[in-house]
């Protein structure tokens, strides 16, 4: 066909939303896709320092946006997750009047994510969007413990010990003790 031009998959996208989290927004934890009790399942979210969260919400059509402002957390945005939160499509797809209130746009172009509009604020969790996001969190630190049955997740996370026990009494070279190890999200 002339003319046609190709849009990105949800899939992709979703993937060019992790990796702007991750590098050009410095998320340390990050999430996709994944569900939990609350009904909101954000196609990414991640958290940087001080547990302040970034959603990014891909649609990769006019009617999938479209459709997105029906949901019962975009109707009442106390109800969602995300201090800040974005929509990411391809370039062009959506107007920034089109934009809920206080969100931002990022735009799939030359196969990675660039701002196109700042939210106007970066504090729009609410205390229940912080327990929904607490609930997402531990949902997924359950989907962990069952795979590493029969361990628990402690014991997981103990695995510097059992390291240091393979070298002698000593970490490794580059890796530090538990209690030293610096933590983004507390600070």
């Amino acid at each position: 066909m002339a003319g046609f031009k190709s849009h990105p998959s949800h899939e992709r996208l979703v993937a060019a939303a992790v990796d702007w989290l991750r590098h050009q927004y410095r998320c340390g934890i990050i999430l996709s896709e994944q569900y939990c009790a609350t009904g909101e399942v954000p196609d990414a979210i991640g958290w940087k320092g001080r547990c302040h969260s970034v959603v990014v919400e891909c649609k990769a059509t006019r009617g999938d946006f479209l459709a997105d402002a029906a949901k019962t957390f975009r109707q009442k945005p106390e109800d969602g997750l995300g201090c800040e939160r974005f929509y990411l499509a391809p370039a062009g797809l959506i107007a920034s009047s089109e934009l809920p209130q206080n969100w931002g746009l990022l735009e799939y172009a030359g196969r990675q994510a660039q701002v196109a509009v700042k939210p106007l604020r970066r504090n729009l969790r609410s205390s229940q969007g912080m327990m929904k996001e607490m609930n997402l969190l531990l949902a997924s630190l359950r989907r962990v413990e069952v795979r590493i049955e029969p361990q628990t997740i402690t014991e997981f996370l103990k695995w510097k010990n059992r390291m240091a026990e393979y070298n002698g009494g000593t970490l490794p070279t580059g890796l530090a003790p538990a209690e030293r190890e610096p933590n983004s999200h507390l600070q």
